[in-house]
C-alpha cells in the first residue's frame, strides 16, 4: 500500500505527476519487471495505490550491505531493468528516475521497477521533452544543460546504475553537488580496473555525454539487447523468468521484512484506511484528482 498526502500534492501542484503515475501503472500491468497496480482510491487526506507486495528489498539496500556485485549478478539485474525500460519506451513513456532505490527485488530475486511519479508519457521515438527532473547522482548531461532531451536519458541512468553495481558508487560521484555536476558535464568517465572489456564497452556506450551518440540513440532497447555484455543472456528466458536469479532473498513469507530498511518498517501508519473517512467530493477543496480511483480486473492479480 503506497500513500501520498493529498493536500501536499495540491499545494505543490503535483496533480499531473500523481495522475501520470496512476496512468503509467495502468499501462504497465503486462510486464514481468514492472510493479502492478491493483487498486487506487482516495480519502479526504490521502491518495492510495494498492500495488504488488514486494519484500526482497531495494537494490539500494543490498548495495549498501554488499557495496558492489559480481559482474554476472550486475548483468542479470541490468538486463531485467533494461527489458522493463524498453517496454516503457515501446509505450512512448520515458521513466526519468532510474536509481537503485526504485529497483526492488521480489521474493525470488527478480527485479521489480517501481515509482512512476516522474514518468513522461507521449514521448515518440524522435520527440523530446525539457522538464528538469531526476535524482542528482543519475542526471544525464543534457538535463543538467537544460537542453531538450529524449528517451536516451533512461539509458544514461541505466549506465549509472550498472556502474554503481560494479564499482559501489555512481559515476562522477562527489558529496559536493557542484563538483559532481561538473564531472557529469565535462570529465571523462573513469573505469577502475578489474572488469571485462564487454562491461567497460557497455558503460562507455551508456554513459556517453552526447545523447545522439549514446548507446540506444538509434534503435533504443534493441541496441542494448544486442551488446556483447549481454551475450550470456537469453532474452526470451529472461522475460519469462526462466533464468534463476543469482541471488535469492530467502524470505520466509509475506511477513518477512529482513531486507526492508528498518527506517521504513519502524514508521507508524498515521491514518489507516479504516480510520480515515471516505473521500467526499462535496467536502473537497479541489476536484484535481477526479478519475484517480481504479479497481483492477482478475487479470491484474495473476
Amino acid at each position: 500500500l503506497c500513500t501520498k498526502d493529498r493536500f501536499y500534492c495540491l499545494q505543490k501542484k503535483k496533480q499531473k505527476n500523481i495522475m501520470a503515475e496512476r496512468n503509467v501503472l495502468l499501462k504497465s500491468l503486462k510486464h514481468p519487471f514492472l510493479v502492478r497496480l491493483h487498486y487506487s482510491f482516495q480519502t479526504v487526506e490521502k491518495l492510495y495505490f494498492v500495488l504488488d507486495y514486494v519484500n526482497g528489498g531495494e537494490l539500494f539496500f543490498h548495495l549498501q550491505r554488499e557495496r558492489c556485485f559480481s559482474e554476472p549478478r550486475a548483468r542479470f539485474y541490468t538486463a531485467e531493468v533494461a527489458s522493463a525500460i524498453g517496454y516503457l519506451h515501446s509505450l512512448n513513456i520515458v521513466y526519468r528516475d532510474l536509481k537503485p532505490e526504485n529497483i526492488l527485488l521480489d521474493s525470488q530475486g527478480h527485479v521489480v521497477l517501481t515509482d512512476f511519479g516522474l514518468c513522461k508519457e507521449g514521448v515518440e521515438p524522435e520527440a523530446t521533452t525539457s522538464t528538469f527532473c531526476g535524482t542528482p547522482e543519475y542526471l544525464a548531461p543534457e538535463i543538467l544543460r537544460k537542453e531538450p532531451y529524449d528517451r536516451t536519458v533512461d539509458w544514461w541512468c541505466l549506465g549509472a546504475v550498472l556502474y554503481e553495481m560494479l564499482f559501489s558508487l555512481p559515476p562522477f560521484y562527489s558529496r559536493d553537488i557542484g563538483e559532481m555536476y561538473d564531472g557529469i558535464l565535462h570529465k571523462p568517465l573513469m573505469l577502475p580496473v578489474g572488469k571485462s572489456e564487454a562491461a567497460c564497452s557497455l558503460l562507455m556506450g551508456l554513459l556517453q555525454k552526447d545523447q545522439h551518440r549514446r548507446l540506444g540513440a538509434i534503435a533504443d532497447f534493441l541496441e542494448i539487447k544486442n551488446h556483447t555484455f549481454f551475450t550470456p543472456i537469453n532474452w526470451d528466458d529472461l522475460y519469462h523468468k526462466r533464468i534463476t536469479p543469482p541471488y535469492n532473498p530467502n524470505v520466509r513469507g509475506p511477513a518477512d521484512t529482513q531486507h526492508i530498511d528498518p527506517e521504513f518498517t519502524r514508521e507508524m501508519v498515521p491514518n489507516s484506511v479504516s480510520q480515515t473517512p471516505e473521500f467526499n467530493p462535496s467536502t473537497s477543496s479541489s476536484n484535481a484528482f477526479n478519475g484517480f480511483s481504479f479497481v483492477g480486473t482478475e487479470d491484474s492479480f495473476l
